[in-house]
C-alpha cells in the first residue's frame, strides 16, 4: 500500500491506495479507531451498486463488528441536490447515526461530495471517510472540498470538511469505463500543467499503460497526482492562496458543464474544455508560449479528451455563467493561467473581450 499525508489547520489524515482495500475496510476503519458501537452509513450510487462493491464493503465492515446502513443515490451529476442531500440525511437518522458515526462515500466525485456534504451537516459535523471507486475522484476526494449543486451553478452550496482518512482501492478502476478513466486524466493532467512539468510529460508517455489500466502505472499516477494535491491543500486549506490553482481549467468548465444541462459531459470533459481554452488564454494575455500551449492541448487530445467549445452555448451565455461562478469577484472574471507547463497563477479581472474571441476561436469547426 502507498499512503499520502495530508495536513491541514483541522486534521491530518491519510490517503491509502493500494489493490483490495475494500475487503481489508473495517481493520482499516478501526486503525483509525471509528467507533464499533456506533451505526454508520455508507452512501453509494446505482452504477457502483450493481458492481457488487457495495456488497464487498458491507461485508468488510460486518466481519469487524461495524453495522452499516447502505443508501443508494441515482448515478450521475444530477443527484448532487438539496433534495438528494435532504433523502440521505432522513436516512443517516433513521440508521440511528450518533456524533461518533461515520459515513462512508464509496463511489465517484459526486456520491463524495454529496456524502461529505451530508456528514457536515448532520448533527452539525460527524466524520466521513472517501472510498473513490474512478479515477476522476482522486481529485475531488482529497481537499475536504464538499457541495451540492443548484441548477444554475455549481457547487455553490457547500463546506470545508475534511474526511477521516481517503481509501482509495485500485481494483475498483477494472471495472471502469472507458470514458470514465479518460475523464479521471482530466484532472491528473492538471495537477502536471500547475505544478509539475515531470508529472505532465510522465502521463504523456505512459497514456496507453493508463488507458489499459496497468496496476504499476495507474498507482505510480494516483501517488504523484494525490501527493499534489495534498501539499496544496496542506498549504492552504481554505483556498486563501495556493489552492485556487486547483481551479486551473474549471472556471469556463463548470460553465460548460452547467449550460450543456448536467449528464452531456463528464467533469473532466468539461475541465478539458476548461484548460484548453484557460491554455489559449494564456498565450493570447501573453503568459506563456504557443508551443506550451499546443503542448497542453495535444495532450488532453490524445487522453481521448474533448478540446473544443459546443457551437450551441453562445459566448455571452458562457460569460454570464462564468460570472455567477465562486471565483468571480465583484462580477469580474477570474481565470487560473500558465506561465509555462508546471507552472500556473492567479489571474483576475481579464478582459471579457479576449475571453469572448478565445472562446470563439476555442469552438467546434462547422
Amino acid at each position: 500500500m502507498i499512503r499520502e499525508r495530508v495536513s491541514t489547520s483541522t486534521r491530518a489524515y491519510d490517503i491509502v491506495i493500494g489493490a483490495d482495500i475494500l475487503q481489508t475496510l473495517g481493520e482499516l476503519l478501526r486503525g483509525c479507531e471509528v467507533s464499533v458501537s456506533s451505526r454508520h452509513l455508507l452512501i453509494t450510487d446505482e452504477n457502483v451498486q450493481a458492481t457488487g462493491l457495495a456488497d464487498i464493503a458491507l461485508e468488510a465492515l460486518t466481519a469487524s463488528g461495524y453495522q452499516t446502513t447502505v443508501h443508494t443515490i441515482p448515478a450521475g451529476e444530477a443527484s448532487k441536490t438539496l433534495a438528494h442531500a435532504e433523502t440521505a440525511l432522513r436516512a443517516a437518522y433513521q440508521a440511528g447515526l450518533d456524533r461518533r458515526s461515520v459515513i462512508l462515500a464509496l463511489g465517484g466525485g459526486v456520491v463524495g461530495d454529496l456524502a461529505g456534504f451530508v456528514a457536515a451537516t448532520y448533527m452539525r459535523g460527524i466524520d466521513f471517510v472517501q472510498l473513490p471507486t474512478t479515477l476522476l475522484a482522486h481529485d475531488s476526494a482529497v481537499g475536504g472540498k464538499v457541495a451540492v449543486n443548484l441548477p444554475e451553478a455549481k457547487n455553490v452550496i457547500g463546506a470545508f470538511h475534511q474526511p477521516l482518512c481517503v481509501l482509495y482501492d485500485t481494483q475498483t478502476l477494472r471495472s471502469l469505463p472507458l470514458r470514465e478513466m479518460r475523464s479521471g486524466l482530466a484532472e491528473a493532467i492538471k495537477h502536471g500543467v500547475i505544478r509539475d512539468a515531470a508529472l505532465f510529460r510522465w502521463i504523456g508517455h505512459s497514456l496507453d499503460a493508463l488507458l489499459e489500466r496497468d496496476d504499476a502505472a495507474l498507482a505510480e499516477l494516483l501517488a504523484r497526482s494525490c501527493r499534489i494535491k495534498a501539499a496544496i491543500v496542506s498549504a492552504d486549506e481554505r483556498e486563501t492562496g495556493e489552492r485556487a490553482l486547483l481551479n486551473f481549467g474549471h472556471t469556463l468548465g463548470h460553465a460548460v458543464e452547467s449550460l450543456a444541462r448536467y449528464g452531456t459531459f463528464t467533469h473532466g470533459d468539461a475541465v478539458a474544455i476548461g484548460m484548453a481554452a484557460a491554455a489559449d488564454l494564456s498565450v493570447a494575455l501573453g503568459l506563456m508560449a504557443r508551443t506550451d500551449a499546443d503542448e497542453i492541448i495535444a495532450l488532453l487530445s490524445r487522453a481521448g479528451l474533448p478540446v473544443r467549445i459546443p457551437r450551441d452555448l453562445p459566448a455571452g451565455e458562457l460569460i454570464a455563467a462564468m460570472r455567477q461562478d465562486k471565483k468571480a469577484v465583484g462580477g469580474s472574471l477570474t481565470f487560473v493561467l500558465c506561465r509555462e507547463i508546471g507552472q500556473a497563477e492567479v489571474v483576475r479581472r481579464v478582459d471579457e473581450a479576449v475571453i469572448c474571441q478565445v472562446i470563439e476561436d476555442r469552438r467546434e469547426p462547422s
